[in-house]
């Protein structure tokens, strides 16, 4: 494993992509166990996309998490798909991780609510009254975190979840990732956590595989710090580690950080 850092962001570089997973699971369980010393109980925020399988398997391998101390969050979800729609993040999360271990309390986004900004009224005061102690996220191909791309990104964001339209790069990454068959199944809006939500937590656990995100994270890493990459936004923070394989790596790794 290679470990770099450019500015306060740490970088880890792992062989291959289950290393990586794994890599990250054991410094988010060392967090939490750290946190759990200070605090009777803490609260996640999860990422749901394929980039995360690995380290979703690794956190629920690990039989010696106190998982019944830990509120769950998720950090986006798509608007108007139905409750069981296997796309949508909730569902995604709960199959994953949320079903599988047992958590204090998991707090989900309603996929099919229909009035969105009641949605985000709610789901906001949950953020609000507990704040979050651990995010882990990814990094969308246009360097997007949760759903907050680059034309609606604010890094002085004055809410905390909001209702936004998702631009193409998103959408055609959907399919990219296989969860929808063609671009025309993808919602078009989405209710995400902004990113002064994301960022104003203790620890962040960035976990970003496979080629198709090299651009980002190479523009995270190594390009301006501004709303164009809303990921770069990561370089401030104060304690946030970003997780790669050789194929996301492989822009980064051919220039001088």
């Amino acid at each position: 494993m290679k470990e770099i850092k450019k500015d306060n962001l740490n970088i880890k570089i792992y062989p291959t992509r289950a290393e990586m997973g794994e890599g990250a699971a054991k410094d988010i369980k060392n967090a939490i166990a750290n946190i759990l010393k200070e605090k009777s109980e803490i609260n996640m925020i999860f990422a749901a996309a394929p980039s995360q399988n690995e380290v979703l398997a690794a956190l629920v391998a690990d039989k010696e998490i106190e998982w019944g101390r830990i509120n769950a969050y998720h950090m986006d979800e798509y608007i108007g798909l139905p409750a069981d729609a296997p796309q949508a993040f909730g569902n995604f999360l709960r199959h994953r991780l949320f079903d599988l271990v047992p958590f204090k309390n998991v707090n989900y986004i309603d996929a099919s609510a229909t009035d969105s900004q009641g949605e985000c009224e709610r789901y906001s005061a949950l953020l609000e009254a507990n704040r979050p102690d651990i995010v882990v996220m990814g990094i969308g191909e246009n360097g997007h975190i949760a759903f907050n791309d680059p034309h609606v990104a604010l890094f002085n964001d004055k809410e905390t979840v909001k209702a936004v339209s998702l631009d193409l790069i998103c959408r055609n990454q959907q399919v990219n990732d296989g969860c929808f068959a063609r671009l025309e199944e993808v919602p078009m809006l989405a209710l995400t956590l902004t990113i002064p939500t994301l960022v104003n937590t203790d620890h962040i656990f960035c976990i970003v595989p496979a080629a198709t995100k090299a651009w980002a994270v190479n523009e995270t890493v190594r390009g301006e710090i501004c709303e164009r990459c809303p990921a770069s936004i990561l370089r401030t923070h104060k304690d946030a580690t970003l997780y790669l394989d050789p194929d996301s790596s492989r822009i980064l790794e051919e220039n001088i950080i």
